[in-house]
């Protein structure tokens, strides 16, 4: 590319970003470069978490012979791409994801005890050394740990004694000293994210007899049962909370047992009233993650098509935009599913490239972070 033709690219992202931040008022980057985080070995891959320093775990298939996730093991990834990724388990029986990672470099997710066994919470080391931390008493406890803070609070679910998924805060010192936080009134739920205020988030069954009503729910964390209903959309009548902010604001999505996929709408969650993200002109939608510049990241499925990785109009008015249209079209990449998006707008995911599922790290242009800091100055100098 000339010299010239840079400079006016340049030119083009800043006046495109401008319309999109006034359209949106959020911050929306440009991007353009997309990197493949590779694997342990295996084909396929998948990036869950990105913390601000930019760290990334998810799974990633260690096994030359396997594409779909059939031999994962939890997984930090090398961010460059350059393939120093570290398997954070290591043996032949060894499988699991890394779902979360906060700023401090903690990692949270799950193992499985044994092939057919229990998956359960665990705190794992970073290092990948193995001196992994079970979260409940015993590794034949079904359990999962979505979601750590800075502050090191750990909450997914565990199976009660009553064979309940109930939503829980982890002892962090794999005590088993955890905390149910208890339901909406059900027998069931899941907390799937904290933030640093220690305000957690997931869903919660209304009720113990079939069929389920399964809302989305602003937990009690002192475990006395205050739990709050979220609501849903419009006449759906299951809804989930994916993640919370530290701003508290909250997406996830909700949608009506039964129908299909079109059925699905991003949500994002208000006390004033909730508002139905849309889609991309697609079928259905769910959110998955939300920074604290209220950037709201997840996908949005064609009817029979693979699905498209998708930045939500926080606004709802549907100006949502297709990822796959930021980046190069020429890189072979499809982005399918968003899962995280951290506070400089780097967004990780799945996608497919050359034919397999693979782990992705999107970072934007330099000149739209500028172009950021300086529109504020500029809104500001207008108001």
């Amino acid at each position: 590319m000339r010299a010239g033709e840079t400079v006016m690219r340049g030119k083009n992202t800043l006046f495109s970003a401008a319309v999109i931040l006034l359209v949106l008022g959020s911050p929306v980057f440009a991007y353009q470069q997309i990197i493949d985080l590779g694997t342990l070995g295996g084909k396929g891959s998948c990036a869950y978490s990105i913390n601000d320093k930019g760290q990334i775990i998810g799974w990633a298939d260690y096994n030359p012979n396997t594409d779909s996730g059939g031999s994962k093991r939890a997984c930090l990834f090398d961010a460059t791409g350059g393939g120093a990724n570290i398997s954070l388990q290591s043996g032949s029986l060894a499988f699991g994801v890394a779902q979360s990672i906060n700023n401090n470099g903690q990692i949270v997710g799950w193992a499985l005890s044994y092939p057919g066994g229990n998956e359960y919470a665990c705190l794992f080391d970073p290092t990948g050394g193995g001196a992994n931390k079970t979260l409940v008493s015993s590794s034949s406890i079904a359990s999962h740990a979505y979601s750590i803070n800075d502050n090191g609070q750990i909450v997914g679910y565990f199976k009660n004694n009553s064979s309940q998924d109930r939503a829980c805060i982890f002892d962090p010192t794999g005590n088993g000293a955890n905390k149910d936080l208890g339901t909406l009134g059900g027998t069931q739920s899941c907390a799937f994210s904290v933030n640093n205020n220690g305000i957690i988030v997931g869903s919660a069954y209304l009720n113990s007899t079939f069929p389920y009503i399964s809302h989305a729910c602003l937990f009690d964390s002192s475990g006395n049962g205050a739990n709050i209903d979220l609501g849903t959309l419009g006449d759906n009548t299951t809804a989930y909370a994916n993640a919370i902010n530290n701003n508290n604001q909250i997406v996830g999505y909700t949608y009506k047992p039964g129908l299909p996929v079109n059925n699905i709408h991003a949500c994002l969650f208000d006390s004033s009233g909730n508002i139905d993200l849309g889609t991309l002109g697609m079928s259905g939608a769910e959110a998955t993650s939300i920074n604290d510049l209220g950037q709201i990241v997840g996908w949005s499925m064609y009817s029979n098509a693979p699905p498209h990785a998708c930045l939500f109009d926080p606004t709802g008015q549907g100006n949502n935009i297709d990822l796959n249209t930021l980046i190069d079209q020429s890189s072979g990449w499809t982005l399918n599913y968003a899962y995280c998006i951290n506070n400089s707008g780097w967004i990780v995911g799945q996608g497919t490239y050359n034919g397999y599922a693979r782990a992705f790290l999107l970072t934007p242009e330099p000149a739209t972070l500028l172009f950021f800091g300086l529109g504020i100055s500029l809104l500001r100098r207008k108001k």
